[in-house]
């Protein structure tokens, strides 16, 4: 009879253990996603946006600084005339001019980026627990700025003078002035003052704070739809990589076309030696009103086309790794967290 009654007893203190188990990995799966994965797999992702798209964002910013064709009445170099040109005069590793600024810099700006995404999301949700697409915006907002301030505008200065620099890396007695990321921003600091790294730091908040208010709106509201569309994956939270590619790509390529001019009367700001004197408003109506004057309207929008190669497919590069990352991050946690979650 013991023995009868002991068996249901051990049954149904394994099924016990088994419910218990099974709510605690759903309170785990429930559980907000901690800061540090989003700084880490936001970093990974920025790592391996600029590996692959740096020489698009070469040729954008040379096409932007270019005015001697213009003044000589000639047509500007296209795209893919810019590409060969740099890649002839200065070899091919010519277009991966400033890579150094980048690395430095982007690991820390996409960590800021999807961690101050997160946070300020965070803060706009409601009671519900959800976020309307407005909210979505301001975070994105709010991330872009954040990063601007932080990390972009001191990278960016220092990538754009080293991209700028137009000398054969073949040669190894053309010896540009600034040899490298480091030797940059060490000359500007000594030469024009600590600010100057901070130069057209208004102007790429703007940039950035608009280009992701943009960027994560589209996005997030593209993966909403996905999963309506196909709720086998609303469970997991996780779409196919190829499908994330996609929703990054098309939302990445909205940013740049709502704000070109910004981007290149910054980049235009930033290439500038300091002049004493000068204060960032001046400077601002200067280098406006001297591009409308001798190049016309379109100057404005010198770059549009590899901008929007480099920053769509970088996008689409980046929500794809940061995805992949953070479910990658997400499983090692499990994994550790014992034997009573291996089921």
């Amino acid at each position: 009879m013991s023995s009868t009654t002991s068996k249901p007893l051990g049954g149904g203190s394994t099924s016990l253990k088994n419910a218990s188990s099974s709510a605690s990995t759903s309170a785990v799966k429930k559980e907000k996603i901690p800061l540090s994965t989003h700084l880490l797999a936001g970093g990974v992702a920025g790592l391996a946006e600029a590996l692959a798209c740096h020489p698009l964002d070469t040729i954008k910013v040379r096409m932007q600084l270019s005015k001697s064709r213009k003044l000589k009445g000639l047509k500007p170099l296209g795209f893919f005339a810019t590409g060969r040109q740099i890649a002839a005069r200065e070899t091919p590793l010519g277009l991966y001019k400033g890579l150094g600024a980048v690395i430095s810099g982007i690991v820390p700006k996409m960590a800021i980026r999807f961690a101050s995404f997160e946070t300020y999301k965070g803060w706009l949700t409601g009671p519900d627990g959800k976020i309307n697409p407005s909210g979505t915006f301001l975070a994105g907002l709010g991330a872009g700025a954040t990063e601007a301030i932080a990390v972009v505008t001191p990278m960016e200065v220092i990538k754009i003078r080293l991209q700028a620099q137009q000398h054969s890396l073949a040669d190894p007695l053309d010896i540009p002035r600034y040899r490298n990321a480091a030797h940059a921003a060490f000359t500007i600091v000594r030469e024009e003052g600590l600010l100057t790294l901070y130069r057209g730091v208004s102007l790429t908040a703007l940039r950035q704070a608009t280009n992701q208010g943009v960027n994560f709106t589209a996005y997030q509201q593209f993966k909403k739809w996905s999963f309506d569309f196909q709720p086998q994956y609303k469970e997991s939270g996780v779409l196919p990589s190829w499908q994330t590619m996609i929703l990054g790509l098309v939302s990445g390529a909205m940013g740049p076309f709502s704000n070109a001019p910004i981007d290149t009367i910054k980049t235009r700001i930033q290439k500038a030696s300091h002049v004493p004197g000068e204060t960032a408003m001046s400077r601002l109506v200067k280098v406006t009103s001297d591009m409308f004057k001798n190049e016309g309207a379109k100057a404005f929008y010198k770059g549009i086309t590899p901008r929007v190669l480099r920053v769509a497919p970088g996008q689409a590069i980046v929500f794809t790794v940061y995805e992949r990352v953070k479910k990658m991050i997400d499983y090692a946690k499990g994994t550790n967290l014992g034997a009573e979650f291996d089921e």
